[in-house]
C-alpha cells in the first residue's frame, strides 16, 4: 500500500487529536489569568484523551501570552502526568539553536517521554519586535535547524563540533517542523522530520503543502514514514446558533491582525457592525477552515476533512472568550476521540 493510500484510510475516532494553546488573554483579564486557564484546559484534556498539548511563541501581541513558552511548557507538565507537551512552535530565529536544545534538554530530562519540540522559521511578532527579540537574523534557517539537530545528536549532525548541549545531547526529543506553505513541508520531507501545517491561519497552501512534504518525504532515523499533524480553529457548542457567537471571538482576533492593531479576545453580537466587506473577505482568507457547529455539525465537519486530505493527527485551537465555552467546546471534541 501506497503511503498515499495509508493516509487516507485515517477515519475520525482513530486519528489523534491535540490541542494549540496560545494562552489567549481576554477582554478584562490578564496573564496571570490566561496561565490559570492553560493548565486548566492542559489538565482537561488529559483526562480526555487528548494527545498533545502544544503552546506557541509569540512576542508583543496583547492577546497572546504565550512568550516565554518553554516555562509555561515546564509550569504544565509539572502538574500533568502523561499527556504530550511541546511548542507549536518556538520560533528559532529568534533563539541560539544551543539555548533551545538546553531548554528542551531540561524539559525532557525532568518529564521524560513527553516532550515535543516544534520549530517555526517565522518570528511570530512584527518585524520591529523581531529585531528586539534577536538582531542578528544572518543565519539561514535550515542551518539552524540543522544546528539544533547537531546538539541533540552530534555523531550524525554536528561530529566536530566541541560545544555540547547538556542537557540535551543524546536525548530522544522528537523535533517537528512547522509551516504556513510548502517551504518547511519540503525542509521537513528532506530531513525525515513530521510536520505540522498552520491551516488555523494559512487554509489555502493545505494541500499544495502536504503534497510537497509526502512527495518528497526521504526516510530518517527520525521517521521512516511521513507524518503530517493539521492545525484547525475550533468553536463548538451545543446549537450551531451559540457556536456562530463564541466564534466571532476568532472572527474578531484576526481581524485585529489584518487592522495592525490586535486586541483582547472578545465577541461581537453582530460582525457586520465591526468590519468592512473587505475585511470581512481578508479575515476569511485565513480562517476559512475552522470547524464552527453543533456537536454534529462540526464532527460532519472533521469527518469531510479528514476524508479529503492525508493527515494524521489534528491539532485544535480556539479563540474563545470565557474560558468554561472553551472547555465546553473541547469536551464535545472529546466525545470522537478513540472512537471506532
Amino acid at each position: 500500500m501506497s503511503k498515499e493510500n495509508n493516509a487516507t484510510k485515517k477515519q475520525l475516532g482513530s486519528i489523534p487529536i491535540s490541542i494549540l494553546d496560545l494562552a489567549t488573554v481576554s477582554e478584562g483579564s490578564t496573564p496571570a489569568d490566561s496561565f490559570r486557564n492553560t493548565l486548566d484546559l492542559a489538565q482537561h484534556a488529559e483526562s480526555w484523551g487528548y494527545n498533545r498539548y502544544w503552546v506557541a511563541e509569540h512576542h508583543n501581541m496583547k492577546p497572546i501570552a504565550s512568550s516565554a513558552t518553554s516555562v509555561i511548557l515546564s509550569h504544565i507538565a509539572a502538574r500533568t502526568s502523561k499527556i504530550r507537551l511541546g511548542s507549536g512552535g518556538i520560533m528559532l530565529p529568534n533563539h541560539a539553536p544551543l539555548v533551545i536544545a538546553e531548554q528542551f534538554g531540561t524539559l525532557e530530562s525532568l518529564y521524560p517521554n513527553r516532550i515535543d519540540l516544534g520549530l517555526g522559521r517565522a518570528p511570530g511578532t512584527d518585524q520591529l519586535t523581531a529585531r528586539a527579540v534577536r538582531r542578528d537574523r544572518t543565519t539561514e534557517f535550515p542551518e539552524q535547524v540543522n544546528e539544533l539537530l547537531g546538539y541533540f545528536n552530534p555523531a550524525k549532525y554536528a561530529p566536530n563540533n566541541p560545544v555540547k548541549a547538556n542537557p540535551g545531547e543524546g536525548l530522544n526529543i522528537p523535533v517537528w517542523l512547522l509551516g504556513s506553505s510548502d517551504y518547511s513541508a519540503s525542509l521537513a520531507a528532506q530531513l525525515g522530520l513530521p510536520f505540522s501545517f498552520a491551516g488555523h491561519f494559512s487554509p489555502s497552501y493545505t494541500f499544495p503543502a502536504i503534497q510537497a512534504y509526502r512527495e518528497n518525504f526521504r526516510p530518517s532515523e527520525i521517521l521512516k514514514e511521513p507524518y503530517v499533524m493539521m492545525g484547525m480553529n475550533l468553536t463548538a457548542a451545543d446549537t450551531h446558533e451559540e457556536a456562530k457567537f463564541l466564534f466571532s471571538s476568532t472572527e474578531q482576533h484576526f481581524l485585529g491582525l489584518v487592522r495592525g492593531n490586535p486586541v483582547h479576545i472578545q465577541p461581537a453580537r453582530d460582525m457586520n457592525t465591526v468590519w468592512s466587506e473587505r475585511e470581512r473577505e481578508a479575515v476569511y482568507q485565513s480562517i476559512s477552515g475552522s470547524i464552527v457547529g453543533s456537536p454534529q455539525t462540526v464532527k460532519g465537519q472533521l469527518k469531510k476533512f479528514i476524508d479529503n486530505a492525508q493527515i494524521d493527527e489534528i491539532m485544535l485551537t480556539s479563540y474563545i472568550f470565557n474560558h468554561e465555552d472553551r472547555l465546553k467546546s473541547y469536551e464535545i471534541i472529546s466525545e470522537f476521540i478513540n472512537q471506532n
